[in-house]
This record gives structure tokens, C-alpha cells and sequence, in this order.
């Protein structure tokens, strides 16, 4: 497989669409339409945070890596969290994953980012898999509250 990784553009819309859904279902999660579709525009604006790289291969997406910069309080300068990974079903194995993993801390080394951090669900064992031997987990839990 032969394939380039380059950030999302607006006609990879249909595409990303049904990777996400392909996503969505992984974690057996449902989102609002409206709140893919917010997540898609803040992805193309060019003013938001929130970005993506794709993996593609002649024309047909077959991942993404979706992040976004922040200010830290425990470094001098941005860290960069990925929010979202996914590789297509069919492209499993291939080194996509890891290509767009290596892909974002290459872009963020570029733009003096200072750390990349992620999390994963426990279960996530293939995913896991890769993450262990990119860097050691440090044992935090995370905590959420719906407001």
C-alpha cells in the first residue's frame, strides 16, 4: 500500500463522514448530526484549534488523526492533544496508525509544540498495542462531567 498523509481538506467530507461513523460505531457511541457537522466545519476552519491529518491512498481516505494545540502549565510553550485516531477496518496492519501518529509529532516539533498526549479506553487492546510502544502510559484517569 502506497499512501500520503496530508491535512484535511473540504471535499474530503464524504469520506471522513463515513470513517467517523465507522469510529462512532468502535465505541458504540451515537452523536447528534449536528454535532458531526460542527466538528467537520471547526476541522475546516481555518481559525479553530481543532485539525486533522488523513491517510490516504489513491484518492480514498483510509484514516485520520484529528488534534488541536493548547496552553500548558507544565511546559514553556503548547502540547498537542489527540483528540481522535482511526484507521479503516481494510487498512488495519499496514502501518497507518503509526504513520499518522508519527506524522503529528513530526508537525508538532515543527511548530514548537512541546509534548503530544493522548488516551485510549482500556479495552482498546489493538490500539494499545501501538501507543505502548510510542511512549509509556503515566497512569492518570480521567474524569468527565456532562454540564
Amino acid at each position: 500500500m502506497s499512501f500520503t498523509l496530508r491535512d484535511a481538506e473540504p471535499d474530503d467530507h464524504a469520506q471522513w463522514l463515513a470513517l467517523w461513523q465507522g469510529y462512532l460505531d468502535f465505541y458504540h457511541t451515537e452523536l447528534a448530526p449536528a454535532v458531526t457537522e460542527a466538528s467537520w466545519a471547526r476541522l475546516m476552519d481555518p481559525g479553530s484549534a481543532l485539525k486533522m491529518r488523513l491517510a490516504v491512498d489513491g484518492g480514498q481516505v483510509l484514516g485520520f488523526a484529528i488534534h488541536l494545540h493548547h496552553a500548558s502549565t507544565w511546559v514553556l510553550g503548547d502540547d498537542c492533544y489527540l483528540e481522535d485516531l482511526f484507521v479503516a477496518p481494510l487498512a488495519r496492519g499496514q502501518g497507518l496508525g503509526r504513520a499518522l501518529f508519527e506524522d503529528l509529532m513530526a508537525l508538532a516539533r515543527a511548530k514548537g509544540w512541546h509534548r503530544i498526549w493522548w488516551m485510549t479506553e482500556i479495552t482498546n487492546t489493538a490500539a494499545r498495542k501501538l501507543y505502548d510502544r510510542l511512549a509509556p502510559c503515566d497512569d492518570h484517569i480521567r474524569y468527565r462531567r456532562a454540564l
